[in-house]
């Protein structure tokens, strides 16, 4: 009982005492993808922040689902301030996804996959103060990406094409994130 007294006011103290922002990806926005998120201050120049980004299309051009949910928590280390300049962060993230692997889109049009994975990554950015409640985040977020899936066919062929007992998997490091966060301070 301790231990959930102690955590419950560490909490709340960190809550009292941190600036908080929520935000929102102005360039996903633009791709009908929302990007959501809030980031509040742990530290002098540290800060936890956490991501949530999704796409609902059923078809991105017809024939290819892209549909995905992505998780990021992530810890920034800003190098001048906190909210202000440039920062480093390092996350690990996880996804659910209905869609076509990058490398399938020319060589098998009717293949799609769906599944999880997860994500271990850095991101870089810049913050820059636009008044005392308003910030525009700028970065960019990559790293490795580890999926658990199982292929389908979009053209109306029954069943798999891969002869897999439970889940397929496939690794890359790719750049999975980006954009223009429009960041409101609640505190």
């Amino acid at each position: 009982m301790k231990k959930i007294l102690f955590a419950i006011l560490f909490i709340t103290s960190i809550s009292l005492h941190s600036q908080t922002y929520i935000k929102f990806n102005a360039f996903t926005a633009l791709a009908l993808m929302p990007n959501v998120g809030v980031e509040t201050s742990i530290g002098e120049k540290t800060t936890f922040s956490f991501d949530i980004m999704a796409s609902f299309w059923e078809s991105f051009d017809g024939k290819k689902p892209m549909k995905f949910a992505t998780f990021t928590p992530e810890i920034r280390y800003n190098f001048k301030e906190k909210y202000n300049g440039f920062y480093a962060g390092g996350h690990v993230g996880f996804d659910t996804f209905e869609l076509q692997k990058w490398n399938y889109w020319n060589r098998l049009p009717t293949w799609y996959e769906t599944g999880m994975g997860y994500r271990i990554g850095a991101t870089i950015g810049y913050n820059t103060k636009l008044n005392n409640k308003f910030l525009l985040d700028i970065f960019l977020r990559g790293g490795w990406h580890q999926g658990y899936y199982k292929g389908h066919y979009n053209d109306g062929t029954p069943g798999s094409y891969e002869n897999v007992k439970n889940w397929n998997k496939s690794g890359e490091w790719l750049p999975y994130g980006g954009g223009v966060m429009i960041s409101y301070k609640l505190n």
